[in-house]
């Protein structure tokens, strides 16, 4: 077994990263217990926010971009995913136990108990509260019945191969709630985007499960990584293709044009680089083309912002 690291660092932590270098002691296993050490994951909660409020601007380009939005769902993106992870833990913190890169998180090294993160969760829950009520009614009990997805991701992988598919349910549901905090209802352009970007949260969370996969097969997990064993590749690289067809339909229904399509190439060129380059047996390379993903987020924003000025 693994020791806990003395500092109470979390084993798959950047090293030397702002939240143990700059937060006072108290605070720490709060911080790592919401990954706010890992950023990368609250990223990839709010881009798919920032896509749908764009494609929102592009639909309606004399409405513009809802810049106040995007810096509302950036801080609810921060909250819900560190909900959400807090809510994982406390569900897994038996088989984090027996997992190589989980054993050192706060609660099964014993940094934080049960019941104080179930304290902290209700915290983050309430404030996630408060920025949601500021948008209108329909955004408001869109994002309350996103909760059942949030609440039954963590069971997932002991009852499916596919608790992936539940996780992009979940994460991807900001291009909904983005799309509807400025139009008030849904249309089928928000609705290709929500379901590409399911496609590519299934792939890239398949890619950083293959770091857990021999841990995963002893504990008895599921995932897609395992389901799919030595088609990985082929696999993901279907689930990116039909993501990035998507994603240019919901733009082209939404009355973009040949702009997007243009700028998201260099999307597709990660995407593809990510499966050219992956192997699960060098250390870090799976987390590498996993946080890659943010640079995604990144080009599609611009992309529908450039469509939206175009």
């Amino acid at each position: 077994m693994t020791p806990t690291p003395a500092s109470g660092t979390v084993a798959d932590a950047q090293k030397n990263n702002w939240l143990d270098r700059h937060a006072p002691e108290w605070l720490k296993p709060y911080g790592r217990l919401a990954r706010w050490d890992r950023p990368i994951g609250f990223w990839l909660l709010f881009w798919p926010c920032a896509w749908g409020i764009g494609l929102a601007a592009i639909a309606s380009p004399q409405a513009g971009f809802g810049w106040w939005a995007a810096v509302l769902m950036f801080l609810g993106s921060i909250l819900m995913r560190g909900a959400g992870c807090t809510f994982n833990d406390i569900v897994d913190r038996d088989i984090d136990m027996q997992v190589a890169r989980t054993r050192s998180r706060p609660i099964p090294s014993g940094q934080i108990s049960a019941r104080e993160a179930v304290y902290f969760l209700i915290a983050q829950a309430l404030l996630a509260s408060a920025i949601l009520f500021q948008f209108n009614r329909f955004t408001v009990w869109a994002g309350v019945a996103s909760l059942v997805l949030v609440a039954i991701y963590p069971f997932m992988k002991r009852v499916t191969w596919w608790p992936q598919a539940f996780l992009g349910l979940a994460f991807s549901y900001g291009a909904l709630v983005g799309w509807s905090s400025q139009t008030g209802g849904l249309s089928w352009a928000p609705v290709l985007l929500y379901a590409g970007t399911i496609l590519w949260v299934i792939g890239y969370d398949t890619v950083y499960a293959l770091q857990d996969i021999e841990d995963d097969v002893l504990v008895g997990v599921k995932s897609t990584a395992r389901l799919f064993g030595a088609n990985v590749k082929p696999a993901v690289a279907v689930l990116y293709t039909g993501a990035f067809l998507l994603w240019n339909a919901a733009a082209v229904l939404a009355g973009g044009g040949w702009l997007f399509a243009v700028l998201s190439l260099p999307a597709a060129a990660i995407l593809a680089w990510q499966l050219w380059t992956l192997d699960k047996d060098v250390p870090e390379n799976p987390k590498q083309r996993f946080d890659s993903n943010h640079y995604i987020g990144l080009i599609l924003t611009l992309a529908l912002l450039a469509a939206w000025v175009w």
